[in-house]
């Protein structure tokens, strides 16, 4: 059995860190104790903090991506509906990670390509706006940037509990399929 090399070790720790204990826990000194090596261990790998959380959410990029995909056998309107659903269920799944995925420092840094990791999933909200036609006469990334604003806004409310607050449930799905109706044809 060939043991795991120590980087992928870190990401992989890192990643069961966030979810066990939330963002404030993710230290450079907690991920190298639970990954069994010294805390300047890490620095070989990582010479900065961001760029460690960078590559831990790279992972969660990846998990999003996975479970957004809509089947290939749906019409574009339900992969939209399907993509807005699964972007909402991983984000209450994953707080800690979705917290971290958006961080304005770490997608800013261009560490590991991070930004870049996000656009084809953008990319893909584009595409099924345009497929699906839009109500307004802004370019479909635009329109599809005003949809991701509003499923993060409830992603976010939600796990505030503010949503609850204000609507009086937690069901995102009136809010998903409002937001879809007021931007999008079909």
């Amino acid at each position: 059995m060939t043991e795991e090399p120590l980087r992928d070790r870190l990401v992989r720790v890192g990643v069961a860190l966030l979810e066990q204990d939330g963002l404030p826990a993710l230290t450079l000194r907690e991920i190298a104790r639970r990954a069994g090596v010294s805390h300047g261990a890490p620095r070989r790998y990582f010479p900065t903090h961001l760029e460690l959380l960078s590559a831990i959410a790279h992972e969660g990029y990846a998990q999003l991506a996975v479970t957004v995909r809509p089947a290939p056998e749906d019409g574009p309107r339900e992969q939209l509906a399907a993509l807005a659903r699964g972007y909402l269920a991983f984000a209450r799944a994953n707080p800690g990670m979705f917290e971290l995925m958006f961080r304005h420092d770490l997608l800013a840094s261009g560490h590991l390509g991070l930004r870049e990791t996000s656009l084809p999933l953008f990319a893909r909200l584009v595409d099924l706006v345009a497929d699906v036609g839009t109500r307004s006469a802004a370019p479909p990334w635009v329109v599809a940037g005003a949809l991701w604003a509003n499923l993060h806004g409830i992603a976010q409310l939600r796990s505030w509990g503010s949503l609850q607050l204000a609507t009086g449930e937690d069901d995102p799905e009136p809010l998903v399929s409002a937001a879809l109706d007021a931007y999008v044809r079909g």
